[in-house]
């Protein structure tokens, strides 16, 4: 039986324009794009020029660090831009699909037979190892070391997420097929929420499956990995996101790179919701195409709505998202007395506004407006109320602020990522980006430990 772990600390935001779970169709818009910037920790090395021809799978390009992990093409075609930025910063490569798609076939394997050496070099091999990621520092992960354990959160509790166990669905053969893959490379840990039922995740088989049970931020990895084995100085852990885990399954069972995920396409500006088909790198224009509300300022998120990237519909799907959220951006609203209107409509996490007669249950549209500016550190014990890790996450952050890294190593920084802060800056008072100091703070002791 898998151990239940509950969780008090958290917070439910319940959003308006949850995806409904129905397939939309999606016409494939015919350019797809690479972004180094979605692998943190990468220096690219491009090794495709422009006008070559690809197939899916081909290196597009690879780490100069780490020239063994590649990053692979979703789709076969022709590459149709190499585009740089100030300092000639790779800022993507872009590959124009072809009709009929080609793959490069790498061969079915059977997982069983193999050793976890051979499991990690198929993966390098075929550029799915780019998407790992590792703590401590939240980066891609390096081949070269050996993690004590490799960690998959099968839910994400935020705000409009999708909802996976719809997403697994009838790939549940290549999702266990990828659980036996990291199996032997690691100990695997499997992180399920309390309301999901599908044998696929409680009955994993290879893997210690944990239950959670509680608000947000349950689903985040970094949220498991802190209450099943804690990050210790000189530890290494991999972490693999669900669906990625599919495709390893489905590179082993079929020999080739398919990219595809089902997205969540939700948010309050969406007029149709609901999951949509799509590879790693396509173009959102026909995705977002005539679907979206058009008498507002709109803020189109690449991911989720706490934790994306602001994007546009000449945007790519980025490589670890799993949903496009489209809100008001909130510049063109004007309102007379507003701060000191009693607020029906409004969220609000204390009782500031009247919205909380209401209860739980009522769906609230936020835009992403501050409503402040940044203003004095505090010490009001919000961030604990929805910090639900051993780790005291205020101090933390002022640690990383004075850049004192003896401090923000004793105060637990070998385990978090910038996600983990997400409602610690959305509910703060001092109008902090909480998650960008955190990002910088694991930059510096990246940097200093190098």
């Amino acid at each position: 039986m898998a151990n239940v772990i509950k969780l008090r600390k958290g917070l439910d935001i319940n959003l308006k324009g949850k995806a409904g779970k129905e397939k939309i169709s999606v016409k494939s818009p015919g350019k797809y794009a690479l972004v180094p910037d979605d692998f943190t920790g990468v220096k690219p090395k491009v090794v495709v020029k422009e006008n070559d021809v690809v197939k899916a799978g081909d290196a597009l390009f690879v780490d100069k660090n780490h020239p063994s992990v590649k990053f692979v093409s979703p789709v076969s075609g022709t590459v149709s831009l190499v585009e740089r930025g100030e300092r000639r910063k790779v800022l993507s490569v872009q590959v124009t699909a072809d009709a009929e798609q080609q793959y490069v076939d790498f061969g079915k394997k059977d997982v069983s037979a193999m050793t976890g050496e051979a499991v990690k070099e198929v993966l390098l091999n075929t550029g799915l190892f780019a998407f790992f990621k590792q703590r401590p520092y939240d980066v891609t992960a390096c081949p070269d070391d050996t993690p004590k354990a490799i960690f998959v959160s099968a839910f994400s509790s935020m705000p409009l997420a999708a909802d996976f166990e719809y997403v697994l669905a009838g790939q549940e053969r290549d999702f266990q097929t990828g659980l036996d893959a990291l199996a032997k490379m690691a100990k695997t840990h499997l992180g399920v929420s309390a309301g999901q039922q599908s044998p696929a995740l409680t009955a994993a088989k290879n893997v210690t499956v944990t239950v959670f049970d509680g608000p947000a931020p349950a689903g985040n990895v970094g949220v498991q990995i802190n209450h099943v084995d804690p990050v210790n100085k000189g530890e290494v852990v991999w972490t693999l996101g669900a669906e990625e885990v599919i495709f390893i399954g489905r590179l082993f069972n079929t020999g080739k790179v398919d990219l595809i995920r089902t997205i969540a396409l939700a948010g309050s500006e969406v007029k149709k919701t609901g999951y949509a088909q799509v590879k790693v790198g396509q173009q959102l224009t026909t995705l977002l195409s005539g679907n979206t509300a058009t008498d507002k300022h709109l803020r189109i998120i690449n991911g989720n709505v706490l934790t994306g990237v602001k994007t546009t519909t000449d945007g790519f799907l980025g490589a670890h998202v799993t949903e496009i959220n489209v809100i008001p951006e909130g510049d063109d609203v004007h309102e007379m007395l507003g701060w000191i209107m009693p607020r029906f409509n409004e969220f609000s996490t204390s009782r500031s506004y009247f919205s909380w007669l209401f209860g739980k249950k009522r769906e609230y549209v936020i835009d992403a407006r501050i409503k402040g500016g940044e203003r004095h550190m505090i010490m009001s014990n919000e961030y604990n109320r929805v910090f639900p890790m051993d780790i005291y996450p205020a101090y933390l952050v002022k640690a990383i602020i004075t850049g004192d890294i003896d401090r923000m190593e004793a105060l637990g920084i070998y385990e978090v990522a910038p996600e983990d802060f997400a409602l610690c800056e959305f509910i703060d008072s001092s109008k902090l980006e909480v998650q960008r100091i955190v990002r910088e703070g694991l930059d510096m002791l990246r940097k200093e430990m190098a």
